[in-house]
């Protein structure tokens, strides 16, 4: 078998990358739905429509097992997909099949806490509230998932999200640094001002986010800790197929980069997260 990595754009590649370095001997299959993107600002029907139709592509080319590297497609399908279309699929196909979000794992970094833990009510005031931003795409922060998943495990943890409409894209494209530079620094300055003062934590609540993350440390005060979603991931996934032998992650170390967009290399910004040049085949 092989694991699946989808997402709409190359953010992605971000979790990709921590996989790699997780589970060095696994085979990777990456499908960006470049065709598509960004989600954020898609209504949630399409964006159920279109995470169906990049896990399905992913089946087929051989995955038993997908991990949705997208927050927008995370927090608006993936329990659609889980609850409505993945037993009837998984049962045509006569095999195990299953599609895991980042969300989850993201938040058990955020909280400390495991995902199945929910906090007592308390009755008096919390006298001291870690203030945590959330910068993400417009689709993931009309959501909410994050303050409505962070406050049933943590009362003295106050959530806000900042949508950012144009970062994602601007990343996809390979805006230059200056640009990308003081889109950050514009959004970190808008969520600072609704909240009264800086964040105490930030999450990276959209997997491009990761790429320009020197920008968000740059922008937010000195030491503001992040909480990095592909290391999450990758350690939740790691000990995912500890608990699930039916999921081979494979041995042979394949990586392949697939595109419902153009094929062929992608941007300077992308390389030089990546490393080396990087070229997706046709999907």
């Amino acid at each position: 078998m092989a694991i699946g990595v989808f997402d709409s754009g190359v953010g992605g590649l971000t979790v990709h990358r921590a996989l790699v370095e997780r589970l060095p001997q696994a085979d990777l299959i990456y499908l960006a739905d470049q065709a598509n993107a960004p989600y954020g600002g898609r209504p949630g029907e399409e964006i159920v429509e279109l995470t169906k139709a990049g896990c399905i592509r992913l089946f087929e080319e051989g995955a038993d097992l997908i991990v949705l590297a997208c927050n927008t497609a995370s927090a608006i399908a993936l329990r659609r997909l889980q609850q409505t279309w993945l037993p009837g699929y998984r049962r045509e196909q006569g095999r195990p099949l299953n599609v895991l979000g980042i969300i989850v794992p993201t938040i058990e970094a955020a909280t400390g806490l495991p995902w199945e833990h929910e906090a007592e009510r308390l009755s008096d005031k919390v006298e001291k509230v870690d203030i945590l931003g959330v910068f993400s795409t417009p689709g993931t922060a009309s959501s909410r998932v994050y303050e409505i998943e962070i406050d049933k495990r943590r009362q003295d943890v106050a959530v806000f999200s900042e949508p950012c409409p144009n970062l994602a894209r601007m990343i996809e494209e390979g805006a230059g640094a200056v640009a990308l530079a003081s889109e950050v620094e514009k959004h970190v300055k808008q969520l600072a001002t609704r909240v009264g003062r800086m964040p105490d934590r930030a999450i990276l609540g959209c997997t491009h986010y990761e790429m320009v993350a020197d920008m968000f440390r740059a922008a937010l005060p000195v030491g503001t800790p992040l909480i990095h979603q592909p290391q999450a991931t990758a350690d939740a996934l790691s000990l995912y197929l500890e608990r699930r032998p039916e999921y081979v992650a494979g041995e042979t170390g394949v990586r392949r980069f697939l595109t419902t967009g153009v094929a062929g290399p992608q941007n300077g910004l992308v390389e030089a997260f990546w490393g080396a040049p990087l070229r997706f085949e046709a999907a």
